[in-house]
């Protein structure tokens, strides 16, 4: 047998008989991989004359990038929004759970919160790569407390927070560190808002827009500042208005500058958004649509009462609420099933519903040459899942770190 001595003394695993995600369609082919990297089969055949150490009989499954969730703040009794002395094990404990649901690597969402609860939560994050402990961490998503009093949702009016002289300087001061952080939502029609979108941009960090009553202009605005994404749509901003589409109408914008894309989050739980709106959304801007779970603390347990940062909030079913309205907080949807409920509410294709949960979310924060394909040299984050798009199993770094008990099947 021919020597993989060559480049690597790793073992080298072939998967076969799969479909695979790659380029935009199943494809009936082996997928490669070592030291936790998709290889190109060719370059190991003709370059280095090596073999697959290992093969796994897939069995028909399909293969799919790992899921990619840019906003959660919490799940199975943990809040990210709460302070705690262990949150470091909470937060481990979520991204270990979360695997199940075929989530290889997340963006802990903060919503509206104190200051004090920033700078004590904010160091406690820290990014890093996923594995057998958990899905990989991202960086945060800090949802507010820059956003719009008449569009607060579940966020405490107490907490919100608008842009005073030194506008920036005042986000730093209220988030401690930007050091670990990926995503902020805000406003964009506050005044100052355009300075903080371009110096967040400056550094690397995704400016979404949400939780606002900006009409279009405003957030045209914005995008040409440097805002790539919208917070779940439909959802917290202005309803579509003909005259002026609001937030909404940055899906058919023609001011959207040359080669930039924005992307918009759903939460695809049959609560948040109808499904016709789903397919209103998903027919007009397609590459856009990055699903997002917005899990609360009590995804994942019983209906009752939990938190959602400073409110408490009720679970009844799917439904969730801020305790004693009918203000929706969050969900307890878990990714697969949002996905699961896109391809039906859509009738897209196996592949647009995928790639909504794992590609869509890379290239809005610029990793997709890493995550979210299965592309060569690619991180072997992926998924095996059967016809129904149940997760049969999840891959970190090519390493098995869930699978369905047979029994559950």
């Amino acid at each position: 047998m021919p020597s993989n001595k060559s480049v690597s003394d790793a073992p080298i695993i072939q998967f076969t008989n799969c479909r695979i995600l790659r380029s935009h369609r199943l494809q009936r082919e082996d997928l490669w991989v070592r030291e936790g990297k998709i290889l190109n089969p060719e370059k190991l055949f003709f370059d280095e004359k090596g073999s697959a150490d290992i093969q796994l009989d897939c069995k028909d499954s399909i293969i799919a990038p790992g899921f990619i969730d840019v906003q959660i703040n919490g799940g199975f009794g943990v809040d990210f929004s709460l302070a705690t002395d262990d949150f470091k094990s909470g937060i481990d404990l979520v991204s270990q759970k979360i695997l199940s649901h075929g989530v290889t690597s997340f963006c802990p969402t903060l919503v509206t919160s104190p200051p004090s609860v920033y700078h004590q939560v904010l160091p406690q994050i820290s990014i890093r790569n996923g594995g057998a402990h958990g899905a990989g961490i991202l960086g945060a998503h800090l949802e507010g407390p820059f956003i719009s009093k008449e569009k607060k949702g579940a966020h405490p009016e107490h907490c919100l927070r608008t842009f005073e002289a030194g506008a920036f300087q005042d986000l730093l001061a209220t988030y401690g560190s930007l050091d670990c952080v990926r995503i902020v939502t805000l406003a964009p029609e506050m005044k100052r808002s355009s300075e903080v979108i371009r110096e967040l941009t400056k550094r690397g960090i995704c400016v979404s827009l949400g939780h606002s009553v900006a009409n279009l202009s405003q957030a045209e605005e914005a995008v040409q500042h440097g805002a790539t994404f919208i917070t779940h749509l439909f959802n917290a901003m202005l309803p579509f208005h003909h005259r002026d589409p609001g937030i909404v109408g940055l899906l058919t914008s023609d001011k959207i500058p040359a080669g930039r894309r924005v992307f918009y989050g759903m939460i695809s739980d049959g609560i948040h958004t109808n499904p016709a709106a789903l397919r209103i959304a998903h027919r007009a801007h397609p590459k856009g649509l990055v699903l997002v779970t917005d899990a609360i603390a009590g995804m994942g347990l019983a209906p009752g009462r939990h938190t959602l940062g400073q409110q408490v909030v009720e679970i009844d079913g799917l439904n969730t609420y801020i305790a004693g309205t009918k203000t929706l907080s969050g969900s307890v949807a878990t990714m697969d099933t949002c996905v699961r409920h896109f391809q039906e509410a859509t009738g897209c294709s196996v592949e647009t519903a995928l790639e909504a949960a794992s590609l869509h979310a890379a290239q809005l924060l610029g990793i997709e040459h890493k995550k979210g394909t299965l592309n060569y040299d690619s991180d072997a984050d992926f998924l095996m899942l059967n016809d129904g798009l149940y997760v049969q199993a999840t891959y970190i770094a090519g390493e098995e770190v869930w699978r369905q008990d047979e029994l559950g099947m």
